[in-house]
């Protein structure tokens, strides 16, 4: 019979039972009780034999856990006070937690912010106490339910994957324009569940020139025209198309359409992010800065995006100059320190490249003859507040419908609609 057929209780209720009586029995009926043991609770003869002769066990049921009637260290104060400096902290970590305590409280009791009826001097005295992996442990409920985890929407793809070259940070750097990443920003809002807007961005690495335009989804009928559209607005051809790995890129579609046009394609190695550093840092400081975090399902709110990038683009690539890193040098205390060239608009760079013909720079001049940069922003302004009117409830009411806690996006979304 095979061990665990009867449960413990039972095994322990005919071990306790037949104790007394294999003690005192002879060595012909101890084997014979070991049979009856055997045949009955399914146990080894070794186990059986133990349990004969071993003290009596309790059965389960009277069995005593003494683990849930050991007093509590650490009190519900100190546990509220946790949870409540944790947030004023802006939900760090334990191990974060327990060296910030020693500067924050003293600073939070001057402020007043630890005038709680929680906040009792046992219970301080009990946080400081608390270790980064009690902190932890504590703290995951509330980091459960707080916590807004933000959403991917790259999806891998296997198709032509292992015919794609790869991309990487530590690779030579391009020496002319040309070398394009690119990569797309999600307008889901909380959910990506429906149809919503993506922006394509795609930036030159040499000189920063950068194109967004939206599309109704990710589908590659999408993004190949997408792509085209923006091909157009880049004053030099493109040379490499390097994107992350997912779906949208890795296709047939996309991989013939830059076949075509003798256009090399490579992808970044999965889950990093750094391969694509330039593309990725316009997802925040031009995709997220210009529209925000709201959701963008309808055609309106597409059409308003469509007229919102040529702006932007225009500001960022003639009005808005940036510095590259050049290399590194040796700083007077010994640490490296990187260098940067003098500030240039993508469009100064694009000149001093020496790519275009006279014909050629005077076709982009005229893009930017008589235009006021003052009047993009205004526009720029006008369409942003027209998106967040359209979209801000939406996502709100979304974000409700699902628990989720967005205000400590608030500030971030205020600068960004003030920062103009």
């Amino acid at each position: 019979m095979v061990e665990g057929k009867i449960p413990m209780a039972a095994r322990r209720q005919v071990t306790n039972k037949l104790a007394t009586a294999y003690a005192r029995a002879s060595k012909r009926d101890k084997a014979r009780i070991l049979d009856e043991v055997m045949s009955t609770t399914g146990m080894g003869r070794s186990t059986a034999r133990r349990m004969l002769t071993g003290p009596a066990l309790p059965d389960p049921d009277e069995q005593v856990d003494r683990r849930k009637l050991r007093a509590k260290q650490y009190s519900d104060d100190s546990r509220a006070l946790l949870e409540h400096v944790w947030a004023l902290m802006g939900c760090p970590c334990g191990k974060y937690l327990v060296v910030m305590r020693d500067l924050w409280l003293p600073l939070l009791a001057e402020a007043g912010d630890l005038d709680k009826p929680f906040a009792t001097a046992q219970a301080i005295a009990q946080l400081e106490a608390m270790s980064a992996a009690t902190i932890d442990r504590y703290l995951a409920p509330a980091r459960a339910s707080m916590q807004l985890r933000g959403i991917s929407t790259t999806t891998p793809s296997p198709l032509l994957r292992n015919s794609i070259g790869l991309s990487k940070v530590g690779d030579e750097p391009p020496t002319r324009p040309g070398v394009i990443e690119a990569d797309t920003v999600a307008h889901c809002g909380p959910t990506f569940q429906g149809e919503f807007a993506r922006t394509l961005t795609m930036t030159d690495l040499i000189t920063g020139w950068t194109e967004n335009t939206s599309i109704r989804n990710n589908a590659s009928k999408w993004i190949v025209q997408a792509v085209t559209d923006l091909q157009g607005m880049f004053p030099f051809p493109l040379l490499v198309f390097d994107s992350d790995n997912g779906s949208e890129f890795i296709n047939h579609d996309v991989a013939d359409w830059l076949q075509q046009r003798d256009i090399a394609q490579t992808r970044s190695r999965p889950y990093k992010k750094n391969d694509q550093a330039s593309v990725e840092s316009k997802n925040n400081h031009v995709v997220r800065k210009h529209a925000f975090y709201w959701r963008y399902d309808t055609p309106e709110e597409l059409a308003l995006l469509g007229q919102l990038w040529p702006l932007v683009s225009m500001r960022l690539n003639f009005f808005t100059p940036t510095k590259k890193p050049t290399g590194y040098a040796t700083a007077a205390d010994g640490r490296r320190r990187r260098l940067y060239d003098a500030p240039k608009t993508p469009w100064q760079r694009v000149q001093d490249s020496g790519l275009l013909t006279d014909e050629q720079t005077q076709a982009v001049q005229a893009r930017i003859a008589g235009v006021n940069p003052a009047d993009l922003t205004r526009r720029i302004n006008q369409i942003q507040l027209r998106l967040t009117d359209l979209a801000r409830d939406k996502t709100d009411a979304m974000t409700a419908s699902r628990h989720l806690n967005m205000t400590s996006l608030e500030p971030s979304i205020r600068r960004l609609q003030t920062t103009k």
